[in-house]
């Protein structure tokens, strides 16, 4: 199923985003493992919406309620299922999308796909609103993650072509603006500003970061450890561009320059460099495992755009009402940890499999 991921640790996200709720059902997590509702609540709303002028104005406290998998906060074993209430809906504002698809969106591809039938009120299922499951998800990975030593940190790389300054070392998490530079964070927060008053948006980057990892997670060919992340990192809506490590730079660079070299550093077998990203053939191999995402300007905006009306099949002009992100970058660094961390955690639970 298109919404299901993942192999021994295994969530399907339902819902759409005016829907009475969106959720999602874990299946996997050990029987006996202990959530801190607290610490996964503080880790949704770092993605919650309404909470300053760079996001959408729809107000929703994204409070999960979990309704089977837990006694107290432990898990039972069976599959766990939470949801999220959408309580701020404003469904009218897409009235006059029915047949009007908006530009960089889903609405035209859904409508064949779907024959009308498909839910268009806020983008339905394929609206950024279905991140928020997602987010439960993953912050409970992060939580089992951290008891085995793992971390997992993100940044704004990049916004609107002003790139962040320094390395990516400690979490940003509790930062306002998640940026290591907080002059670069200052100037891509006024380009943000820029857009959204002239009735436009921005895209960027988030660079992730996963340290304390084991050498031997993921597999060879479709199974890597990119291939399982880029799965998980391309659901987030917006998403698309993916690299590992040095990325697409490496295409410039000779093999000397590439290779990570071998060494010896606190009696463990490491790279004096890191342009693989902490991963060979597909499987970790120690080092921190590092990528970018690259975002999309959000495609509703203030602005006039062409479209076609889908009945009279003649080019109109439409205007996008509703409430939108000027840029989704900012909510989306938690979503990529979020990713990130369900991938990670199933590649645990499998390298497991294979060690008993």
């Amino acid at each position: 199923m298109s919404s299901s991921y993942g192999h021994d640790f295994r969530m399907t996200i339902f819902g759409q985003s005016h829907s009475p709720a969106v959720g999602v059902t874990i299946e996997g997590i050990p029987a006996g493992s202990v959530i801190d509702f607290e610490a996964l609540q503080h880790f949704l709303n770092r993605r919650a919406p309404g909470q300053n002028e760079f996001s959408t104005g729809r107000k929703e406290a994204d409070m999960p309620e979990f309704l089977s998998g837990l006694k107290g906060n432990i898990t039972c074993g069976t599959p766990l299922t939470a949801i999220i209430r959408n309580r701020d809906t404003r469904s009218q504002d897409y009235m006059n999308l029915a047949n009007l698809p908006r530009p960089g969106h889903a609405d035209y591809t859904a409508q064949v796909k779907y024959a009308g039938m498909q839910d268009a009120a806020g983008g339905g299922h394929f609206s950024g609103r279905l991140t928020a499951p997602l987010c439960i998800a993953g912050g409970i990975c992060l939580q089992l993650l951290q008891q085995e030593g793992i971390e997992i940190i993100s940044r704004i790389a990049a916004v609107g072509g002003i790139e962040d300054e320094g390395e990516l070392l400690a979490s940003t998490a509790e930062k306002t603006f998640p940026t290591v530079s907080e002059e670069r964070g200052n100037l891509m927060q006024n380009k943000i500003a820029a857009a959204k008053k002239e009735g436009d948006s921005v895209g960027g980057i988030v660079e992730c970061r996963i340290m304390g990892l084991p050498v031997g997670l993921g597999d060879p060919m479709f199974d890597g450890m990119e291939n399982r992340i880029a799965a998980a990192v391309f659901g987030i809506p917006a998403v698309k561009a993916i690299e590992f490590g040095a990325g697409f730079s490496v295409s410039a660079m000779r093999g000397s320059q590439s290779n990570d070299m071998f060494c010896i550093s606190e009696g463990k077998i490491q790279t004096e460099t890191n342009h693989c990203g902490g991963i060979l053939g597909g499987i970790t191999n120690g080092m921190p495992l590092t990528f970018k995402a690259a975002f999309k300007p959000t495609p509703s905006i203030a602005s006039s755009q062409r479209s076609v009306n889908l009945k009279t099949m003649k080019q109109e002009t439409l205007q996008v009402r509703g409430r939108h992100d000027p840029c989704v970058v900012p909510r989306a660094v938690p979503c990529v940890e979020a990713a990130a961390a369900a991938a990670i955690y199933d590649a645990l639970l499998s390298r497991r499999k294979e060690t008993r």
